[in-house]
């Protein structure tokens, strides 16, 4: 990248930190009207910012991205379990095994390795309970919670690889409380990687042990 496209990606950055903190914000007192703006905002830096995820061709036919309907069911508070409790039933069904705590290497759509750690398990509730995904701190300068997830709807009305639940690096943070060691998972606003979009971006995915065989219908989609 050159200077500028190094200056316009801090823009992106804080110009997307900006709206998620506002809608942490406004979703304490009317989650379905913050999402609604959020999103619309959302549309507006997509059609508009050249460091929008788009091709440059796609913009000027951009006419918004698309959602399932906001359901509140779909927002969580929860209890990030340590990675001792941490639940291995599923990895024992699958014949997977799970090394909570220690780095890993997550599934990535180009060339690059970035190294997680499992921090712990989330138990699901509503809709989904009965399912687990596991919770990722991205190593390296700064970190960050990192919450990726497939399900049934991957690689039909959304992208195959999956989609972000949480990536507080990137500001994709939904909330928590330390003092109760819960997490705030709001599933409507899952969003696609940008390598959904172009494949010149290299995005970490969802690994096997994150795939939910219940379909997610709400947040982003792509038909």
């Amino acid at each position: 990248m050159n200077e500028r496209e190094y200056l316009e990606l801090a823009d992106w950055r804080r110009r997307v930190a900006i709206l998620f903190a506002e809608w942490r914000d406004a979703a304490t007192r009317d989650p379905a009207a913050a999402t609604s703006a959020f999103r619309a905002a959302k549309d507006r830096l997509f059609a508009e910012h050249p460091q929008s995820p788009l091709r440059p061709e796609e913009r000027a036919r951009f006419a918004g991205l698309r959602y399932w309907p906001y359901d509140a069911a779909y927002r969580m508070t929860l209890r990030l379990e340590p990675v001792a409790e941490a639940p291995v039933a599923e990895a024992a069904a699958t014949g997977t095994h799970i090394d909570f705590g220690a780095a890993t290497a997550l599934p990535n759509s180009g060339n690059e390795t970035i190294a997680f750690r499992r921090i712990g398990r989330v138990q699901l509730v509503g809709p989904l309970a009965g399912q687990s995904l596991s919770v990722f701190w991205i190593q390296g300068y700064g970190g960050g919670i990192f919450l990726p997830f497939r399900d049934a709807t991957s690689g039909h009305e959304t992208y195959g690889a999956g989609r972000y639940a949480l990536d507080t690096i990137k500001s994709a943070d939904h909330g928590g409380n330390a003092a109760t060691d819960t997490l705030t998972v709001d599933f409507n606003m899952a969003y696609h990687p940008s390598c959904a979009y172009d494949p010149k971006w290299s995005c970490p995915l969802a690994p096997p042990e994150n795939t939910l065989h219940l379909p997610i219908a709400v947040g982003e989609r792509l038909r």
